[in-house]
């Protein structure tokens, strides 16, 4: 077995790993569901992959993430750091050197648990009498949450990505970043975060990824989910940074996640500089600790083309994120599946690849390329009908922001994930006639890429209660599409499970994304006179320090297109 660890730091990094994990979970308990769909029960995929097993000090068996999440303080919500397996241990105040006097401590109430977390406490504790021989009271039917208010609950009241975990997590894996707290409005720039990261933070939140990974038999790999935009990016590149250092060999796949509030128009010229600014520094920093990096999070999810069959409410991180979560998922699925054989075919799963042999595919050929685009179709169209190839890869929308579009790449590669592919009347699609299909819609495209890495999985995306109502009018019960549109938004009540296709791209696409950062390095940072030097040198980067960033973004360009004008400094 090949282990990943996770890592998630920042508000809205921790929103889509909160529905990425309860995808996991989902997929556990319909396995274990002995009247459950056999698609589930059979999915061949290793969970021991991405979670780990262990015991309470009660000596009860726990099966958790193998995760390490970094936030402010109070961002869990009504959970404690510890999570929910273990006892809370009590914190003590710090002792503060500098002060002779009385000190008082001011310590709030806990947050009161909503009606899906609710649910999950009672149920919890009803499986706890139960154990203990005595009768939980689970027919008392004032005890009973029903799941349509549950899901309009978490329709109006999501606040924290606590909120709609279903997830148990480990006391090493809950991080929250001391002196930050949740409602601080000025932890929106990088050198800001840079300053908050202290010595002693690292060293714990390093100490707690140690946990995880030495427990490991061998570690194929990272998965790292990071806000790019605040203070948080700086966190996050420190973080990345001391990883780098350790795990030389491991790779790093890079998810730099922005929500749509990030991607508002500054006010003001100076907002407009460190705004660009800090683009450029956070993109420059993360990638040079990485293998992979993909930039995730449009300006308007709900506008896009991605949300043909969705209805999104970009204000809200609790609807955008599930759909982010969603294609990270399916992206994951590869790491994960179980061949019967190096010559055996399964009927569940094909196409296994670990995290290095995906970074060796989209960044390892003759082109350099390690900036990678995420496409989705979600939910994934149904492979029947006239030139399905056609209009299956046309479904095939981006999540990575400032990209062009229809551009022709002869060098161009893809890894690709499909899972629970559906034909005619909800037939679910085996293997060999989906990879079949997607091998005639690349011979008959207009541009097709140099090379296409193609997984497949039988399972579909499972749908848990808590996940948002963001399926549109012609969303069916198992994701199929429907011929007349039925009345209201639809989730988990009205959808189970969605067909999904995922990707990954190297494309020169890109381009306006790279090409973006560096000239706004060059114009507000480097060039003689620039309106922002002041901002970078209070945020602590110095001459060979900027150079060294702008000259890594220009080979990145120059990778791309040789013959970029931005390829050189004009000045």
């Amino acid at each position: 077995m090949k282990e990943i660890v996770t890592m998630q730091v920042g508000g809205f990094a921790n929103f889509i790993g909160s529905h990425f994990w309860n995808f996991q979970d989902e997929l556990l308990g319909l396995a274990a569901d002995p009247s459950g769909d056999p698609v589930f029960k059979n999915h061949s995929l290793n969970m021991d992959v991405l979670y780990r097993s262990g015991e309470t000090q009660q000596g009860n068996l726990t099966y958790t993430p193998r995760l390490v999440s970094v936030n402010f303080q109070g961002s869990l919500g009504s959970m404690g750091s510890c999570g929910t397996l273990y006892n809370e241990v009590a914190s003590t105040p710090p002792e503060v050197t500098t002060w002779n006097g009385n000190i008082s401590t001011h310590a709030s109430g806990p947050r009161r648990r909503n009606l899906f977390l609710q649910r999950l406490y009672d149920e919890e504790q009803d499986n706890l009498t139960l154990e203990n021989g005595i009768n939980g009271g689970r027919n008392n039917p004032q005890r009973e949450i029903e799941d349509k208010d549950i899901v309009e609950s978490l329709e109006n009241d999501v606040q924290y990505w606590t909120d709609f975990s279903k997830v148990q997590y480990h006391p090493q894996s809950l991080y929250e970043l001391s002196g930050l707290w949740m409602d601080v409005q000025e932890f929106d720039s990088y050198g800001i975060g840079r300053d908050a990261f202290s010595w002693a933070s690292r060293e714990e939140i390093s100490e707690r990824l140690r946990f995880f990974v030495e427990e490991c038999d061998h570690i194929q790999g990272f998965q790292f989910i990071c806000n790019d935009s605040g203070g948080f990016s700086s966190v996050a590149a420190d973080f990345l940074e001391n990883i780098a250092d350790e795990y030389t060999n491991t790779p790093v796949l890079l998810y730099s996640v922005r929500d749509p509030g990030s991607h508002m128009i500054p006010k003001s010229q100076k907002q407009v500089i460190s705004k660009n600014l800090q683009d450029a520094v956070s993109f420059s920093r993360l990638s040079s600790f990485c293998k992979l990096i993909v930039p995730v999070g449009l300006p308007s999810l709900s506008r896009s083309k991605a949300s043909t069959c969705l209805c999104i409410e970009d204000e809200k991180p609790y609807h955008c994120s599930a759909v982010y979560a969603a294609a990270l998922h399916s992206i994951s699925l590869p790491f994960r599946m179980e061949p019967l054989g190096p010559t055996a075919d399964s009927c569940y799963v094909s196409g296994a690849v670990d995290v290095h042999g995906v970074v060796q595919i989209l960044a390892g050929q003759a082109r350099q390329n390690m900036v990678t685009i995420l496409d989705v179709a979600m939910p994934a169209p149904s492979l029947t009908g006239r030139q399905v190839e056609q209009s299956f890869l046309g479904k095939l929308q981006p999540l990575t922001p400032e990209i062009s579009e229809d551009v022709e790449d002869l060098q161009a590669v893809e890894s690709m994930t499909i899972q629970g592919a559906l034909g005619s009347e909800g037939r679910r699609v085996p293997l060999s006639e989906v990879k079949d299909m997607v091998h005639t819609a690349y011979e008959n495209a207009i541009t097709r890429p140099k090379f296409c890495n193609l997984s497949v999985a039988l399972c579909p995306l499972p749908i848990p209660l808590p996940f948002p109502k963001i399926f549109g009018n012609l969303v069916g019960q198992i994701g199929e599409l429907l011929g007349s549109p039925v009345i209201g938004s639809r989730g988990s009540l009205e959808v189970h499970s969605i067909p999904l296709v995922a990707r990954l791209r190297s494309s020169s696409a890109v381009l306006p994304f790279l090409e973006n950062r560096l000239g706004n390095l060059r114009r507000f940072g480097t060039q003689q006179g620039a309106a922002g030097a002041e901002l970078l040198r209070n945020w602590g980067f110095g001459k060979d320090e900027l150079e060294d960033m702008g000259e890594m973004l220009s080979k990145m360009v120059v990778e791309l297109d040789p013959y970029s004008q931005m390829s050189s400094d004009s000045d």
